[in-house]
Parts: C-alpha cells; structure tokens; sequence
C-alpha cells in the first residue's frame, strides 16, 4: 500500500458537537446546567471540552474550584499556547478558563477572533462535545457563539421576567441571526408539570409571533442538593449523584448525545471558531466593506 493510499484509508476525524448553553437573562443557573451537563456528557463516556465563553464576567473556574494561571487573554496575547490554558476538571472535562473582570475579553475584534481559531486549530485532542457556556442576556457575543453553534440550549426558569427574556433572546437570534431551532431546559422548576408548562407557555408565543421550532430538552426541579454543591465548588452530578437535579443532568445528557452532528466541517473544532467570524451579522458585514 502507498503512503497516498494510506493516508486516504485513515479514518477522518471524529464529528464534533457543538452546544451553545445560554439565557434571556442572568440567575437562572445557566452556567451550572453548563458544568453538569458537560460532567455528565463525560459519565456517558464523551471526550467533553467545556469553554467558557463569557469573556469578561466568567465563573465556571469558580463552580469548579478551579484556580487558572492563564486565560484566553494570554492565548490571544501570543504569551501562551492553548494547551497551557486548558485545565482538568471533575469527570474528565477539560475546561477553558475565561478571564474574569477582563473587560477587553468581552468585546473582541475579528482579528482576535481569527487568533482563537489559530489557537483551536492546533489543538489535537480527541473531541465529542464542546459545551459553550456563552454570556446571559442578547448582546454580539452571545449571537456570535449561538450562530457558530450547531445547536443552542436556551435555559429559563419560572419567572415572568426569565420567560419574557427568553422569548427576547429567541426572537432577536431567528430575526437577526437566521436562527430556527431552539432547545429549551426549564431549571429551577417547583415539578415536572411546571417545568413542561414553562415550555408550552414560551412555546405558545414564539409560535404565534415567530419563524421557530422549540423543543423541550428538559426539566431540572428545584433542588436543595444543587445549592449545597455549588457552595461545595462541586458539580451536583458529583457530589449528589443520587439527587433529583442529578438524575435530571443525567436524562439532559442521554437526550444530547442523541443529537445528529450537523453541519459541514464537524469534523475538526476550528471550524466552530472560523463561523464566528464567517458569519457576520448583516450590519457588521457592510461596515466591514
């Protein structure tokens, strides 16, 4: 056999999924389903990168108890590669750390964003999910990381306030960003009956006003057990494995890891980074001209 022959008959690289976990607005436990559903991913026997992409007020080395030396500042500096970067957390999910009260971080230029694709293109680890815990509420960044996902896990609770602002965030990413199709984690809820009447009403209006479909990932109860392991820096899939809003992560994670990959260029975590900047809203795209 000759070396094209070989390299021909070598297997391509393993698709990755890519899961944009975001909310209306902050308080809702987003960047903790983040970490539990990331740990959990791992139990399932997924190689989970979990990126925390709240450039600026970032938290999920705190939920973790984890004490990064360097960030993506550094990466984008040229100061450090990102392997230096990429910490061990619980479960085997690697993270990569944001830099918290890093103001510069949270609005990024397109060159900086062609620096994180550089930096992910070097990177060579064998990847199943990327898990991108992306900033609460609509601002670019958040659009920029749901747009370049292939599929967005909007979270809300049962507040009149969390459901307003998840239908706000729904209809600003289909109107201005193309986005169709949502998956929708009630958290927090009182049952699963409320959790499920959560959905119908957010689903209700986004169908009478919007272009979308929404579908019900699912429902995590309110749970003592998953304030004593945030207070313990320590993910409730871990630390609790046996409670309700474990149990709850656990069904999140199966129902994920049954989702199809989609899209073109899976295959390789780049090309999750290179639709950040491909992909400009309409607006950024003409001032760019």
């Amino acid at each position: 056999m000759t070396a094209h022959e070989r390299s021909r008959s070598r297997p391509g690289p393993r698709p990755v999924q890519v899961l944009a976990v975001t909310s209306g607005k902050g308080g809702v436990g987003k960047t903790n389903v983040s970490v539990n559903l990331a740990c959990a991913l791992a139990d399932l026997g997924q190689s989970v990168l979990l990126l925390d992409a709240d450039l600026g007020l970032a938290n999920v080395d705190v939920l973790l108890d984890l004490h990064p030396r360097y960030h993506l500042g550094h990466v984008l500096a040229g100061e450090v590669d990102l392997e230096a970067v990429i910490l061990q957390g619980p479960r085997g999910v690697r993270v990569v750390p944001a830099a918290s009260g890093v103001r510069r971080l949270a609005a990024l230029s397109d060159a900086e964003y062609a620096g994180i694709i550089q930096a992910f293109s070097a990177l060579e680890m064998p990847l199943d999910t990327l898990v991108v815990d992306t900033p609460a509420g609509i601002s670019d960044n958040v659009a920029h990381f749901c747009r370049a996902a292939q599929e967005v896990l909007v979270v809300v609770c049962d507040e009149p306030t969390s459901i307003t602002d998840a239908y706000a965030l729904v209809k600003v990413l289909s109107r201005d960003h193309g986005i169709r199709r949502f998956h929708i984690l009630v958290n927090q809820a009182a049952s699963v009956a409320d959790g499920r009447e959560v959905y119908r009403k957010l689903n209700t209006v986004c169908a009478r006003f919007l272009d979308v479909a929404l579908d019900l990932a699912g429902v995590v109860p309110h749970d003592d057990y998953l304030r004593r392991a945030v207070q313990r820096q320590r993910p409730v899939v871990a630390a609790y494995p046996r409670s309700a809003a474990a149990g709850a992560f656990r069904r999140l994670a199966r129902e994920v890891k049954g989702w199809p990959v989609r899209g073109e260029g899976a295959g390789h975590i780049a090309f999750f980074f290179e639709r950040l900047i491909q992909q400009q809203p309409p607006a950024m795209a003409e001032a760019s001209l």
